[in-house]
C-alpha cells in the first residue's frame, strides 16, 4: 500500500507519491496538480478546489478559503446552516487529495506523510494530525514544509554544505537553516511568521487600488469584495513579470481605470517586506552563522515569485537565490521523498533527518532576580528554541510560601516572558512536604524528540518521588468526538469524480454571469443554459465538444471582465 507526501497549503494544495524514477505528483480529476484549498458547502454537497474557488464571488456565504491560518483556534466558520472548526475544513480538502490519490494510483491509500509550516505551534500541529485522522489517514510523522523543500531540490544529495529554505506560501512564512554533512540532514534552525504569506500582499495592493478609488470597501456587497480580491491577485501576478500594468475594472456603479508601476506597488508593501527581514536575521542569529557560510538559498512558496522577495534575498546573501524548479511544487515533492524514505525505497540513498525545537519549552514560576517586580510569574526557559532534538535539560524550582503543600508546574511554549502569552500544554500537580518557603525543591527535566513528544519529568528531591507526563505531538481528539466529528463530515455529498470539468465549468459560468452586465451576461446565460440541457441529456453520450465549446466561449468573455491588463 502505498504512502503518500501532501503539501496541505494556506492557498493550494498537492498529493505526490514515490515511483521508482523518484517523486511525482498525483494530479486531481482535472488533470491539475494544484488543488485550491478552498471548500464550499451547500445543500448538504462539498465541493474542493477549483470548482469552490470559483463560488467565492457567487456563493460567498457558503465558500471558505485560507482556513489554515485558524488552525489551533477555536474558530468556527459557518457554512449550510453547520459551523466547521478549521482542522474539519482541512479534512475535507485532505479527503479530495486521498480521493485523487486512490484514483491515479488504482489502490487504497491510508497513510500520508504532511507537511506543516516549521513554525507551526503544538496547538496547530495537533489540528493538523486531527485533521488527516478525520480524513481517513494516518499520520505518523509530520514534516517541516522546509525540510521537505531541501529534499525536493536534492539538497540531501550534496556531501557537505549549509543552505537557507525561504518558504514564503499564500498565508505562512518559514525561513530554516539546514547543515548536510555524512548523509545527516540537521536542521540548525528556523524561524518564521504564520499569519504573512502571498494573501497579505494581495491585499495590501488592494487597499492601494481603493485608496486611489475612494473605494470603502466596507460598503460594497460580498460579491464585489471577492471580485476584487481575485482582480488583485491577477494585478500582483501581473506585476511580476512587468514594470506597468494599466488596468480596467468595473464595479455596479463605476469602472476603475488606471496604471500602476511595479515600484508603486513595492513601496506600499515596504512594511511587509521588513516582517520577512526579522525571521530570516533570527534563524541566521540563532544558527550562529555569517550570511556568508550559507552555501544556497532555496525559494519555496508561489509567493517568492514576487521580484521584490527575491530581489531582498540576494541583497542580504549577497547571491541569486535557487529558483529553477517550480516552487508550487517543492514541499509535496519533498513530502514523497520523506514517505520513499519511510519505506526504505531502494532507489534512495538513507539520509537522517534532523530537527529543531521550533519554540522554547519551559513552565511558569515566581520571579525573584533583579531588574523586575519580586514575585511576579514569569516563563522560565528549560529547552530554548532551535535546540537539536532529541534533547534533554534539566532545571531547579523551590517552594515560595511557608507550609506550601503543592507545585503546579504549568508547561508552557513560546517565546514571550509572561506565561499568559504563551501556549499552554499542560500541568503537573506536585505534592511536596510542607515546610519553610526555599527548604523544598523539585527537579524539573524536559526531553523532546524528533517526533515533537515532550516528556516532563518532576522529581522531588527530599522523597525521591517522580511524576511524569507525555506531552505527544498527536491527534487529540477523544474517539467520540472523532466519531461524531466524522459522522457529520461523512454526511456531506460529494459530487462523482466524472464531473469534476462540468461543475468547474458551470461554476465558472455563474462567476462570469456575477461579474458582467447587459449583453454580455445574456449570452454567458443563454450559454450556460444550453450547456447544462446537452450534459444532462441521457442521449448525449459524448459531451466533450460541447465542454470545448462553452469553454472557448467563457475564455473570450472573460478576457472582457478585466478589460485585460495592457
Amino acid at each position: 500500500m502505498a504512502i503518500v507526501g501532501i503539501d496541505l497549503g494556506t492557498t493550494n494544495s498537492l498529493v505526490a507519491t514515490w515511483t521508482a524514477d523518484g517523486p511525482m505528483l498525483v494530479p486531481n480529476a482535472l488533470g491539475e496538480s494544484l488543488t485550491p484549498s478552498v471548500v464550499n458547502i451547500q445543500a448538504h454537497e462539498v465541493s474542493v478546489g477549483r470548482s469552490a474557488q470559483e463560488r467565492l464571488i457567487t456563493r460567498p456565504e457558503h465558500t471558505v478559503a485560507a482556513f489554515k491560518r485558524w488552525m489551533g483556534t477555536e474558530k468556527v466558520t459557518r457554512l449550510d446552516g453547520h459551523g466547521y472548526r478549521a482542522e474539519e475544513l482541512s479534512s475535507l480538502v485532505l479527503a479530495q487529495l486521498k480521493r485523487d490519490a486512490e484514483a491515479h494510483l488504482d489502490e487504497p491509500i491510508d497513510e500520508a506523510i504532511v507537511s506543516v509550516p516549521a513554525y507551526f505551534n503544538d496547538l496547530q500541529r495537533k489540528a493538523t494530525l486531527n485533521a488527516a485522522r478525520l480524513a481517513g489517514l494516518h499520520v505518523e510523522r509530520l514534516v517541516n514544509e522546509p525540510t521537505a523543500a531541501a529534499l525536493a531540490y536534492g539538497l540531501g544529495d550534496v556531501d557537505e554544505a549549509q543552505f537557507l529554505v525561504f518558504d514564503l506560501g499564500g498565508g505562512t512564512f518559514d525561513v530554516s537553516i539546514l547543515d548536510k554533512y555524512d548523509n545527516v540532514m540537521e536542521v540548525r534552525a528556523t524561524a518564521g511568521d504564520n499569519f504573512l504569506g502571498g494573501d497579505d500582499f494581495r491585499d495590501i495592493l488592494l487597499d492601494e487600488i481603493c485608496r486611489r478609488h475612494a473605494i470603502e470597501r466596507g460598503r460594497l456587497a460580498a460579491v464585489d469584495v471577492s471580485r476584487l480580491l481575485r482582480f488583485a491577485e491577477a494585478l500582483k501576478i501581473e506585476l511580476s513579470s512587468r514594470q506597468t500594468v494599466t488596468y480596467g475594472f468595473e464595479l455596479p456603479d463605476r469602472t476603475l481605470d488606471g496604471s500602476i508601476e511595479r515600484a508603486e506597488f513595492e513601496a506600499v508593501a515596504k512594511p511587509l517586506l521588513m516582517r520577512l527581514r526579522h525571521p530570516l536575521e533570527r534563524a541566521i542569529s540563532d544558527a550562529r552563522l555569517d550570511p556568508a557560510q550559507i552555501a544556497q538559498v532555496v525559494m519555496v512558496g508561489g509567493a517568492t515569485r514576487m521580484p521584490a522577495v527575491r530581489a531582498l534575498v540576494a541583497r542580504l546573501f549577497g547571491r541569486l537565490p535557487l529558483t529553477h524548479l517550480n516552487p508550487d511544487h517543492l514541499v509535496a515533492l519533498g513530502a514523497a521523498v520523506q514517505a520513499g524514505l519511510k519505506t526504505r525505497s531502494s532507489a534512495l540513498e538513507d539520509v537522517v533527518m534532523t530537527d529543531v525545537c521550533p519554540y522554547t519549552l519551559g513552565i511558569s514560576a515566581y520571579n525573584s532576580g533583579e531588574g523586575r517586580k519580586s514575585g511576579e510569574l514569569v516563563t522560565v526557559p528549560i529547552i530554548e528554541r532551535n535546540s537539536v532534538v532529541p534533547i534533554s535539560r534539566s532545571d531547579t524550582f523551590v517552594t515560595v510560601s511557608d507550609r506550601q503543600e503543592r507545585i503546579d508546574v504549568e508547561v508552557y511554549q513560546g517565546e514571550n516572558l509572561k506565561p499568559e502569552n504563551n501556549v499552554h500544554l499542560g500541568t503537573l500537580s506536585i505534592a511536596v512536604p510542607p515546610s519553610k518557603a526555599g527548604r523544598e525543591s523539585i527537579d524539573v527535566r524536559f526531553t523532546y524528540d524528533v517526533n515533537g513528544a515532550l516528556e516532563v519529568e518532576v522529581q522531588v528531591t527530599s522523597t525521591g518521588e517522580r511524576h511524569r507526563r507525555i506531552f505527544k505531538n498527536r491527534a487529540d481528539l477523544a474517539e467520540g468526538d472523532l466519531a461524531r466529528r466524522f459522522s457529520d463530515l461523512s454526511g456531506l455529498k460529494v459530487a462523482p469524480r466524472d464531473q469534476a470539468e462540468n461543475r468547474l465549468l458551470i461554476a465558472r459560468a455563474e462567476r462570469i454571469y456575477a461579474e458582467t452586465l447587459g449583453d454580455k451576461r445574456e449570452r454567458v446565460a443563454e450559454a450556460l443554459t444550453a450547456f447544462s440541457k446537452a450534459i444532462e441529456d441521457p442521449r448525449n453520450a459524448h459531451p466533450e465538444r460541447q465542454r470545448e465549446q462553452f469553454s472557448a466561449l467563457l475564455d473570450r468573455l472573460e478576457t472582457d471582465v478585466f478589460r485585460d491588463f495592457d
